[in-house]
């Protein structure tokens, strides 16, 4: 078993007593869900200033860094009694290996009365390592650190920086419009680390392939950065409205008009679930809808206070930021839907402008379809939960690119129409060749082969699927739209 002393972010060490109590409580409560989730058997020892977590596995250290509102973590190498001259002899058995032919430093802190002082602790044990190594107290290479309190001494080298931040859920509740690119995972990363809690609003406008990317992206994210909280993702069918609003709203407005229904359905998903405000990733002239004109006739749609933690971000910035927090791989891979962009987009919109342009949008519409929505826990789903419910099609769309993997003598007998012949191993090998602009349906024998190549199809951004129930559920689904396939193909 090691032990761990976790330090608190200095923004907890500043709260007022009270506010200080209850905002430690929490950071306890999360580091034991972050334990907890990974299957880590521990205790906690809360003491105020410092937190001592005991635990049996080597990962501890960095899991419990990766918790908001933990400033750092050391694993502790020696707890004994605070005594100078034992703390001197230990010290040296323990580190003399550690700094023996480099430079080295000794560092000490006190809270409480001992018998000596901390420039005591620097001067002795320094002198018994001296033989070993060479101080440097600018820049060692190793830096051993004594921590007396409580009657007690705790010595420990090295550190891991922790996240920072505050405990994740003092500050209330939002929702975050994520799109699942670079920008709303971080803003929603940004908006974790300052206390607050979230579920995610997904206005879906290219279909269940775009779903499972968004849906991963929020798993990282659920998974990776929100111990203490089960965070939900709304997931809303936008098909419908966006129909709607195309056939209302002036084309050079759509843009205004699609982010002011976004808001609309955010806002009535944070009053369902009494949230505080709504997240998103905008950054200030990253695109035609985000620019201070535009987004001044955004915010007028909706009375909650929208938060843009990067507002003053650019691309090069949130990217970056991506890669620390694990969301880059996915993002990087999630298809644009830009369907509704138009030629020339307004730039400098008003509120007066984006309310006229909107007059005729059906909200009754849009009020049933967040409604509708489907709701799923992203900590509790599996990574079969992932795949296989988004990797097969059970109909065709008629701009569908289908794709025939069987062999070629069974494409010659009979195939869906319009379908294009790739063997499957050379489609799996050269598939990034294909347009990523468009939708694909695959389909082989059983669907099992296809099913393979449509989940890497779509972990590098494609839209894919694979047919269920494989080229008989094909013909099937032909024949019920006058595409007959000979009977002896069927009932075979």
């Amino acid at each position: 078993m090691a032990e761990y002393l976790v330090r608190l972010a200095p923004e907890i060490a500043t709260k007022a007593r009270r506010t200080r109590k209850r905002f430690v409580g929490v950071l306890v409560k999360n580091i034991r869900d972050c334990l907890r989730s990974s299957g880590i058997a521990h205790t906690i020892d809360d003491r105020w200033s410092r937190v001592f977590v005991t635990a049996n596995d080597q990962t501890t250290g960095r899991r419990i860094a990766g918790v908001f509102g933990v400033s750092s973590v050391s694993t502790i190498d020696a707890r004994l009694p605070g005594d100078l001259d034992e703390i001197v002899r230990v010290g040296e058995e323990l580190y003399r290996d550690r700094v023996a032919g480099k430079t080295y430093a000794v560092r000490a802190r006190r809270a409480g009365s001992f018998g000596f002082g901390t420039q005591d602790v620097r001067v002795q044990l320094g002198a018994a390592l001296n033989t070993y190594g060479t101080v440097n107290l600018d820049a060692p290479d190793v830096t051993v650190t004594v921590e007396l309190r409580d009657g007690e001494a705790f010595l420990f080298c090295g550190r891991i920086d922790g996240v920072g931040g505050l405990p994740l859920g003092v500050e209330g509740r939002a929702v975050c419009l994520l799109s699942g690119g670079f920008d709303s995972p971080v803003a929603a990363w940004l908006m974790l680390k300052r206390g607050v809690a979230l579920d995610y609003v997904f206005c879906n406008l290219g279909g269940e392939a775009y779903e499972r990317a968004v849906v991963s992206v929020a798993k990282i994210l659920a998974d990776a950065w929100s111990f203490g909280d089960r965070p939900r993702i709304h997931v809303i069918d936008f098909d419908g409205v966006v129909a709607d609003l195309k056939n209302v709203v002036t084309p050079r407005y759509w843009q205004i008009a699609l982010k002011r229904v976004m808001y609309r359905a955010a806002e009535q998903v944070a009053t369902e679930i009494g949230a505080e405000g709504i997240v998103t990733g905008e950054a200030i002239g990253q695109v035609s809808s985000q620019t201070l004109h535009n987004l001044r006739a955004i915010d007028d749609v909706t009375a909650f206070p929208v938060f843009r933690p990067l507002i003053g971000f650019d691309k090069y910035e949130i990217i970056e930021r991506a890669e620390r927090i694990g969301t880059a791989a996915l993002s990087a891979h999630i298809r644009e839907y830009c369907a509704i962009v138009p030629d020339k987009p307004v730039t400098k919109s008003s509120p007066d402008a984006a309310r006229s342009e909107e007059a005729g949008i059906d909200l009754d519409l849009l009020r049933q379809t967040v409604a509708d929505r489907k709701v799923l826990k992203p900590r509790e789903l599996r990574a079969v939960d992932l795949v296989q419910p988004y990797l097969f099609a059970e109909s065709i769309a008629e701009d569908a690119v289908v794709i025939d993997c069987r062999e070629a003598h069974h494409y010659k007998a009979w195939h869906y129409p319009g379908a294009k012949h790739r063997d499957i191993n050379d489609l799996a090998a050269r598939f990034t060749d294909l347009d990523k602009e468009k939708t694909y349906v695959l389909y082989c024998a059983f669907g099992v082969l296809t099913a393979h190549v449509a989940e890497a199809m779509q972990r590098a951004g494609y839209e894919a699927y694979s047919f269920k129930g494989g080229s008989r559920g094909v013909m099937r689904y032909g024949e019920g739209k006058g595409a007959k396939a000979p009977m002896e193909i069927l009932s075979s």
